[in-house]
């Protein structure tokens, strides 16, 4: 037990070190959400936009830029914890691989990355949380930062899949981007005459946008919406897990592991050479004579 506790650690500590060397993220994460966020919050107008809130069934009227910098939040902690994970996998991937390859388990540093991640997302969430509490009072503030925390979860394992499977960083950097703009641009009823589409349940934030909404502007506790959430965590994770696998297997035949080939085997093998025959007592007599 206290083996694997080392190897858990040991691995842990090597994901927060790759994450702490991305200086340009620490920089995204102390201006980005900030700005963002603020930014929604003016620019928009303060006019009240009718929606019905699909997690309560309540029909409410919060302001266009309070809706609006819900939003803004959910997209810079997505934006942010996909980009750091993407980075540090993408980064990260030759290493995982050699260690991989000297026999260091797997599941350790897939667990070590899992805990990286819930790391910088409930620290992404709650600064999030921080600044859009500066600008007005949501209802429910815990749920706006669980709401928040389990987008940045969903995003970050989206970013290890992208990270383990993606060739070039700008592919992962679009795909990242282009899938948060897309997700929660849709569901934005200020920006969107579609956002109460039945389709938009589909998308991959979609529990915690109705999660984040009611904690905004309703007393109601929508826990259902937050599990839906972790159920898109779970499935992106998924992918994640193969993608990393895939890209830390060993590509070295394990010959030290394999039978030596007989001749029924159908594997190509150079014969064994045979030793000289000793020379005969016979043979020595004669050549005596």
């Amino acid at each position: 037990m206290r083996f694997h506790l080392a190897r858990f650690a040991l691995a842990t500590g090597f994901a927060l070190t790759e994450h702490g060397r991305n200086r340009f993220a620490m920089v995204l994460v102390i201006l980005f959400v900030p700005v963002w966020t603020t930014l929604a919050y003016l620019a928009m107008p303060d006019t009240p936009a009718r929606m019905q809130l699909r997690a309560t069934g309540e029909m409410l009227a919060p302001r266009g830029n309070e809706l609006t910098e819900i939003s803004g939040a959910l997209n810079s902690v997505t934006l942010i914890t996909g980009f750091m994970m993407f980075a540090a996998t993408f980064s990260g991937n030759c290493f995982d691989r050699r260690l991989a390859m000297a026999g260091y388990p797997r599941a350790h540093l897939v667990l070590a990355k899992v805990t990286a991640l819930a790391l910088i997302s409930a620290a992404v969430a709650a600064y999030a949380t921080a600044v859009t509490c500066l600008a007005w009072a949501p209802r429910q503030p815990l749920l706006l930062a669980g709401a928040l925390f389990s987008a940045g979860l969903t995003y970050g394992a989206l970013g290890v899949g992208f990270g383990s499977v993606l060739r070039r960083e700008v592919e992962g950097m679009f795909a990242i981007v282009m899938t948060s703009i897309i997700d929660l641009a849709l569901q934005n009823p200020v920006t969107s005459s579609g956002a109460d589409n039945p389709v938009m349940r589909y998308l991959p934030s979609y529990g915690a946008m109705q999660a984040s909404t009611a904690a905004g502007f309703s007393t109601t506790p929508v826990p259902r919406y937050l599990a839906l959430q972790l159920v898109w965590f779970a499935g992106a994770a998924f992918i994640a897990l193969v993608g990393f696998g895939r890209s830390t297997r060993s590509a070295l035949p394990t010959t030290a592991q394999d039978p030596e080939p007989g001749p029924e085997s159908g594997d190509p093998s150079l014969p064994t050479p045979r030793k000289a025959a000793a020379p005969s007592a016979a043979a020595s007599d004669t050549r005596a004579h």
